[in-house]
């Protein structure tokens, strides 16, 4: 089985999944756990939950990793663990992972947004630090501004909170923009705008349609140790109720 977590990164990923990967709403703590227990062989971390609830442990990580699935994570919560854990064999996958593995993006934050629930669709309702980067790297690459007036931009969008985030707002907090010309700019920035969440949670689809449905044997130097505080979290996470079928 193959299991890919996965919410406003890519709202519509039933179109581009495919009929044999199931698909689950963005992971929290155990989430892992539970795929691997309902026989996951190959698992995609894209989103996963991190303000109001308790976000996947690295732990279940490994233990999924030790059982030889293979664990892959993009574009969100899944670049971040995947930067973590790569040491002990999880596959990153995309720009974003590959910007926390090199120290270029540093901050958690950075692919943190505000988006509809879930029943709504997950569709984005702000924009990310690492789509803002992505947007002007593109632009200065067209030679749209220089180096100054980028910086200003990227500036005035991390001086911004994430959950109030959008185009709009970063133009109008730029003081390097005159009034006259800010609905040029924003009209050029969306005209623009590059979706890296959503490059890299395709990415990570096509990586695990690619894959073998079947655990892969690898030699490890390390081991997984159970631990007292994993066995009591085993034993809080088995107790909670199912959140999926």
């Amino acid at each position: 089985m193959k299991v890919v977590f996965i919410g406003p990164s890519l709202p519509d990923a039933a179109k581009h999944a495919g009929t044999d990967i199931a698909l689950r709403p963005p992971a929290v703590q155990g989430d892992v756990l539970k795929a691997v227990e309902d026989g996951a062989n190959i698992i995609g971390l894209v989103d996963g939950g991190f303000e109001n609830t308790a976000p996947v442990w690295h732990k279940e990580i490994l233990f999924a990793l030790s059982l030889n699935v293979t664990v892959l994570g993009a574009a969100s919560m899944g670049a971040l663990r995947a930067a973590e854990c790569r040491a002990f064999g999880m596959i990153g996958v995309g720009r974003i992972y590959n910007d926390y593995v090199s120290g270029a993006v540093v901050d958690d934050a950075d692919v943190a947004l505000l988006h509809e629930p879930i029943e709504l669709g997950s569709r984005a309702l702000t924009v990310p630090m690492v789509n803002v980067r992505s947007t002007l790297d593109e632009m200065e690459r067209l030679r749209l501004f220089d180096k100054a007036f980028r910086l200003a931009l990227e500036q005035a969008a991390l001086n911004i909170f994430f959950k109030k985030r959008t185009w709009a707002l970063i133009v109008r907090a730029c003081a390097a923009i005159s009034a006259s010309r800010k609905q040029y700019w924003l009209d050029m920035l969306r005209m623009h705008a590059i979706d890296q969440k959503r490059i890299d949670a395709l990415a990570l689809l096509e990586a695990v349609r690619d894959r073998d449905d079947q655990r892969v044997s690898t030699n490890r130097d390390w081991e997984f140790r159970r631990t007292t505080l994993w066995s009591e979290q085993l034993t809080r996470l088995k107790a909670r109720a199912p959140l999926h079928p």
